[in-house]
C-alpha cells in the first residue's frame, strides 16, 4: 500500500452480534466524522478482541498473544494497524512494524493484535466514507456506551457458536 492514501484514526469500540442476521461485527469509530465502520468477523476473532479489551487473561497464549510476544522477543513494535482496502465486502489490513516492514493481514487479526499491543488503528478515509454508518442520535450514542459496558463484562462463552468446542 502506498503512503499517499489518506488515513484517519479510528477507535476499536469492540464486537457485537447483529440480532437480525446473527453476524458478529467489530466496530471502528471515526469520532471526527461520527461514523462507525462495521467489519464482519468470526466468533473466534470476536472472542480474541473482546477478551483483550476486557483484560481477561488466558491460561495459555492465544495466537495473537503469541504474535505480540514474538514481536517483543525480536525487539520490533507494531507501530500501527491500517485498514487499507475493501473489496467485495472483505476488509484488508496491514501491520506497520517499527522496522519499516508492512505485512498483509486479515482485518480481524490485525485488530486483535492492535488491542493487545495498544497500537493505533488507522483506516482509509475512503473506506470510512463508503462503509461508515452515521452515529447521529442520542439513542445510538447511548447504545455505544452500553456496548462499551458490555465489553467490560464479556466472557469468551458469549461468542462461542452453538456446537463449537
Amino acid at each position: 500500500m502506498t503512503d499517499d492514501v489518506p488515513m484517519v484514526p479510528v477507535e476499536v469500540l469492540g464486537v457485537r452480534q447483529q440480532q437480525r442476521d446473527q453476524e458478529i461485527v467489530v466496530l471502528l469509530l471515526d469520532s471526527a466524522a461520527e461514523l462507525v465502520v462495521p467489519i464482519v468477523i468470526g466468533p473466534r476473532e470476536a472472542s480474541a478482541i473482546a477478551m483483550a479489551q476486557a483484560g481477561m487473561p488466558t491460561p495459555r497464549p492465544m495466537t495473537h498473544d503469541l504474535l505480540r510476544d514474538l514481536l517483543d522477543a525480536v525487539n520490533v513494535r507494531l507501530d500501527r494497524v491500517e485498514i487499507v482496502a475493501l473489496e467485495n465486502g472483505i476488509f484488508f489490513a496491514e501491520l506497520v512494524l517499527s522496522n519499516g516492514i508492512r505485512l498483509d493481514s486479515r482485518a480481524s487479526d490485525a485488530l486483535a493484535l492492535a488491542v493487545r499491543t495498544v497500537s493505533p488503528v488507522m483506516c482509509s478515509a475512503e473506506i470510512v466514507a463508503l462503509a461508515g454508518v452515521e452515529v447521529v442520535d442520542l439513542a445510538q450514542k447511548k447504545e455505544m456506551e452500553r456496548f462499551k459496558d458490555f465489553l467490560d463484562h464479556v466472557t469468551p462463552e458469549d461468542f462461542s457458536a452453538s456446537g463449537d468446542e
